[in-house]
């Protein structure tokens, strides 16, 4: 009897940032994040290390890194979450 290892596959639920979890956040698609910026993915909170050119769906390829994984990482930033930028306020004197 041959053994089973879907225990151990990739679910894509698992590699898809959930955009209603974080209510006033939208997609990368959206806002292009800047480097140092952080970000909401699959993963939690990441920093934006570089941005990078174009993916299949045409949105921007991240190189992402989180705080307990030393090694950086890829994403689309079709798949990850940023904080939308408030209007900025204009100065009076």
């Amino acid at each position: 009897m041959a053994s089973s290892n879907s225990s151990r596959r990739l679910r894509i639920e698992n590699l898809r940032v959930e955009p209603t979890a974080h209510p006033g956040w939208s997609t990368g698609v959206d806002r292009v994040p800047a480097v140092g910026e952080r970000v909401q993915c699959a993963d939690g909170v990441a920093e934006v290390v570089r941005v990078l050119g174009r993916t299949g769906d045409g949105s921007r390829l991240l190189e992402l890194s989180l705080e307990d994984r030393p090694q950086p990482f890829f994403a689309a930033a079709s798949n990850v979450l940023v904080e939308r930028q408030r209007a900025k306020r204009s100065r009076r004197r």
